[in-house]
């Protein structure tokens, strides 16, 4: 059956462009292969938007992403808006808050086939496939925040707030996850020391006593799962935590995957609005026009798109088993590239996905980037 979606492009900064500009083809592969129609809008944000606009999030990003199925964003920030008087971050904050995405949901999955590219030994590696679900729209993120002072004797505060109804609606999120998984739930805060997580702790234990019997209940602190998850990542299924937390531990969870580049995301919200994805990865100014970023993240979060706003769970899975095939050919950006592998350009990784989505769905012969003309970067 043909799904027709208008999906809203927001490339960002630094890197952003390029790793959506390859996402954006590989759906463009899959609407080809199963007849649907996908419509994007392209829409500026963070500091790009900021030069264009004055804004990190213009009057017609916001109306263009409300009125999409979907969202699809690369990265913004960068140290020449560092020193502006609002920052380009402003501009995703104000962009879940407006759409509503309080549950952002990161799949920390090791392949074996990059498992090469971690700093750990392989044995912590084997088995490791959980999910962190990251409150998004409250605490210290979003609480007010005060400067005040002379200059050299500043105060600065920065009030980290939750509701029990923010807390509980997260936890759904979470435990309806683990329910579908293994059935363990951990949940993360700092409950010894902070008052929001003694909240969160008695919040979470309420919901999943009424609500989720069958769903196995554990509580860390955040200092400790910070050790747990190199100590033990493969013992975990599901982690709900709150916005700081989750942006902390998330990223450390990267360092097992290999690279930061391959890790997707999805913000959803309430039924019927648009969810959010994103590459984990950060604007990466450094490495902007230089073809060696990793489009993988950006790729798998437009799989999470497919799978979370568009009900496509197929071909979200065709585009997951694509990618990982294209790291397993040795068809990745110089961050995974290791021993024999040699390291191929953005697009070159691109184009194999959209090749091997199409051989997988039965309508073409893949092709691998030797065969291009591009040569790979050294």
């Amino acid at each position: 059956m043909t799904r027709r979606a208008t999906i809203a492009l927001l490339p960002g900064d630094g890197i952003g462009p390029e790793v959506v500009a390859a996402a954006k083809a590989v759906l463009e592969a899959v609407a080809r292969e199963f007849g649907h129609d996908f419509s994007f809008r392209e829409g500026q944000i963070g500091g790009v938007a900021i030069d264009a606009t004055g804004e990190p999030l213009p009057p017609s990003t916001l109306a263009a992403c409300r009125d999409a199925d979907a969202v699809l964003l690369g990265a913004v920030g960068g140290p020449r808006w560092d020193s502006g008087p609002v920052r380009p971050e402003r501009g995703l904050l104000d962009l879940r808050r407006a759409l509503g995405v309080f549950a952002n949901i990161r799949p920390i999955v090791v392949w074996p086939e990059a498992a090469h590219a971690s700093p750990l030994k392989g044995d912590r590696l084997q088995g490791v496939d959980f999910v962190v679900v990251r409150e998004l729209t409250g605490g210290i993120y979003f609480g007010e925040k005060t400067l005040e002072g002379p200059g050299g004797a500043e105060r600065a505060t920065d009030l980290c707030a939750y509701s029990t109804a923010e807390i509980a609606r997260v936890t759904r999120v979470a435990a309806a996850l683990a329910r579908r998984r293994r059935g363990r739930l951990t949940s993360v805060d700092k409950a010894n020391v902070l008052e929001t997580s003694r909240l969160w702790r008695r919040t979470v234990t309420t919901v999943l006593g009424a609500e989720f019997p069958g769903v196995r209940l554990d509580h860390l602190l955040v200092d400790a799962c910070a050790m747990e998850i190199i100590r033990r990542p493969a013992d975990f299924d599901v982690i709900v935590t709150e916005n700081l937390f989750g942006d902390i531990l998330t990223d450390e969870a990267a360092v097992l995957a290999g690279s930061i580049g391959l890790l997707p995301s999805a913000s959803l919200g309430a039924a019927g609005t648009p969810g959010l994805y994103e590459p984990i990865h950060g604007s990466a100014p450094e490495l902007a026009g230089k073809g060696v970023a990793n489009p993988v993240g950006a790729i798998l979060s437009a799989a999470l798109l497919l799978r979370h706003s568009l009900g496509l769970e197929s071909e979200a899975a065709l585009v997951e088993q694509a990618a990982r095939a294209a790291v397993t050919r040795g068809v990745v950006t110089p961050d995974l590239a290791a021993g024999a592998a040699r390291p191929h350009t953005t697009d070159q990784v691109m184009e194999c996905i959209v090749d091997l989505v199409a051989d997988v769905s039965g309508k073409a012969e893949a092709k691998t980037p030797s065969a291009r003309s591009a040569s790979p970067t050294r």
